[in-house]
């Protein structure tokens, strides 16, 4: 500081100085504060541990030996020395009247332009070779990676056909739904379609990873979601077999949870409820009552979830079960998706573990469980990447 005649003030610049230093400091041990606040919210919503109840992997069942209990039989689709391609995953299966169909997308790896649908038919006498239905070309020179096939077999007098759904895109946050049809279970494929595009969620997906309902007035409900504007369920609602889309939702933000891929179950007394793959480490449910056209704030279940897709099914029983990986990610074995589990209930809220499918180093996930007419379980689920298994259980030896 200088005075009249260029005279210093060396006291009040001293002054000066050391009340900015003061207020530097104050201002750093502010900002360290808020600092030390944040990181103990992020641990405490990040951080925090499941219930105990459903944690420790070492209080499901041991591993299921086929042929024991309700475990009744398991075997791979093709063998791991006859694959058709490199990497498989993603599989979906479906009933018809000749017998069971299963399909997948597979090629080089996920996201890579050669990946396609595959499917394999069984009547009754093994797994046939798998046939390559669908590829992501768009037009001569464009081709884009497949993903997420989801069969489903209508159920209308008079028109019953086999739908195949499934994305193309570069990555699930750029995809689009499309649809075939089969009028000769899954032998032939016919009217290939893109689905459209909605102001509310963008492309169109039909169910985007497990099977659709279909209500009593013969239209089908799909459970969907997106992911280019956060981890967002939706549903898309058709009445013509899919010429025509309603969308319901989104029903989340994204925010509090981030949910994909919902499974729809349906009650006795007119009630749904979803259970979704989640970025929370657990299994997300919603409710409805109004016949899937409102549906309650999403919750978290009692289920864990290594981020990793599920599915499930309403027996005929009454009773719901869902195959799942009983992990959480990261952590010591078993982790991610190195064990595939199988739980029921009888309300949807309370969830007993019944058997543990697989568990050992690798990759088990992604299923797909229907319940045949003659009331045996079937699923299907990616297996190491590398081929996919078909298990049969008893649901009446749960």
């Amino acid at each position: 500081m200088v005075g009249p005649g260029g005279r210093g003030y060396p006291g009040v610049a001293k002054m000066l100085q050391r009340t900015i230093r003061r207020r530097e400091v104050y201002k750093a041990g502010w900002i360290w504060k808020v600092v030390r606040v944040m990181k103990r919210l992020l641990a405490a919503i990040f951080l925090t541990p499941l219930p105990v109840a459903i944690m420790h992997a070492e209080e499901v069942p041991a591993v299921a030996v086929p042929g024991t209990g309700a475990f009744l039989s398991a075997e791979l689709i093709y063998p791991l020395d006859e694959t058709p391609t490199p990497q498989c995953h993603a599989s979906t299966i479906a009933e018809t009247g000749s017998g069971l169909v299963a399909a997948w997308f597979g090629g080089k790896h996920e996201k890579n332009t050669d990946v396609g649908i595959w499917i394999s038919r069984n009547e009754g006498k093994g797994w046939g070779k798998p046939v390559k239905v669908a590829s992501g070309a768009e037009g001569q020179d464009r081709e884009y990676p497949c993903w997420n096939p989801v069969l489903f077999k209508v159920r209308v007098p008079g028109e019953s056909p086999l739908l195949l759904f499934y994305k193309v895109g570069p990555s699930p946050s750029r995809w689009w739904g499309v649809m075939m049809s089969s009028r000769d279970d899954g032998k032939t494929w016919e009217n290939r379609r893109k689905l459209g595009k909605d102001p509310k969620v963008g492309h169109l997906l039909g169910p985007v990873k497990n099977k659709p309902i279909q209500l009593q007035d013969g239209s089908i409900l799909c459970g969907s979601s997106s992911e280019h504007d956060g981890w967002r369920v939706h549903f898309e609602h058709t009445r013509d077999l899919g010429r025509t889309w309603e969308v319901i939702g989104p029903i989340n933000d994204g925010r509090e949870f981030g949910a994909i891929q919902p499974s729809v179950l349906t009650y006795g007394d007119g009630r749904m409820q979803i259970l979704c793959r989640s970025q929370q480490g657990m299994v997300t449910q919603s409710w409805s009552r109004d016949g899937g056209k409102t549906w309650s704030r999403m919750k978290a279940t009692g289920i864990p979830n290594p981020n990793a897709g599920t599915d499930a099914v309403t027996l005929k029983d009454g009773r719901q079960l869902i195959i799942y990986n009983h992990t959480v990610r990261g952590g010591g074995f078993p982790s991610g998706r190195n064990m595939l589990n199988a739980a029921v209930s009888s309300d949807g809220k309370k969830w007993k573990p019944v058997l543990t499918l697989e568990r050992a180093q690798g990759e088990y996930s992604y299923p797909a469980i229907i319940q045949a007419r003659d009331h045996k379980i079937h699923v299907t689920y990616t297996y190491r990447r590398q081929s996919i298994k078909h298990v049969v259980m008893d649901p009446a030896k749960f």
